[in-house]
């Protein structure tokens, strides 16, 4: 029986805010999570996590977007298909795109939200986030509980 929910985060924190999925992974990790849960921090994505995938029923993606949209800004979709994920994830857009491609062909690409937080720039070498996109954090928490089912309201709705 598989897990019903991997909640991944996808960054690099030696880039300034580009690693912000990694960091909400790491607050992510001192809450308390139902036990059919899991919380991974993926790094900088690519196919070593194609396994992760396939083995959940659900998966909660977070990632930082230069989407244009100010610094902070919290989205969610709910993506079918690799063409579905904005072009504007960061760094790692093309070992991302080509991870959920592949599961997709698999045919073992489950359903997926992708909750982004939108970033201005990349930081080269700079640990740690800017104030807009930290305090972005606790917003991405609730809409993570929202998606695994922790809160009855319409955002869960759209999450499950």
């Amino acid at each position: 029986m598989r897990a019903q929910t991997l909640v991944l985060g996808i960054g690099n924190v030696l880039m300034g805010d580009e690693g912000v999925g990694s960091y909400t992974v790491e607050a992510l990790a001192h809450d308390r999570w139902p036990d059919d849960v899991v919380l991974l921090d993926g790094g900088t994505g690519g196919f070593h996590l194609l396994g992760w995938l396939q083995g959940h029923r659900h998966v909660v993606l977070i990632d930082a977007a230069m989407d244009g949209k100010p610094a902070g800004t919290v989205s969610v979709l709910k993506p079918r298909y690799a063409s579905d994920f904005p072009r504007s994830l960061t760094a790692h857009d093309i070992g991302l795109r080509d991870l959920i491609e592949s599961a997709s062909l698999l045919g073992t690409l489950p359903p997926m939200t992708l909750i982004t937080i939108s970033i201005e720039h990349i930081r080269p070498m700079f640990a740690g986030l800017s104030l807009p996109v930290e305090r972005a954090i606790q917003t991405v928490r609730d809409r993570v509980r929202d998606c695994v089912g922790e809160k009855k309201t319409v955002t869960e709705v759209a999450c499950a």
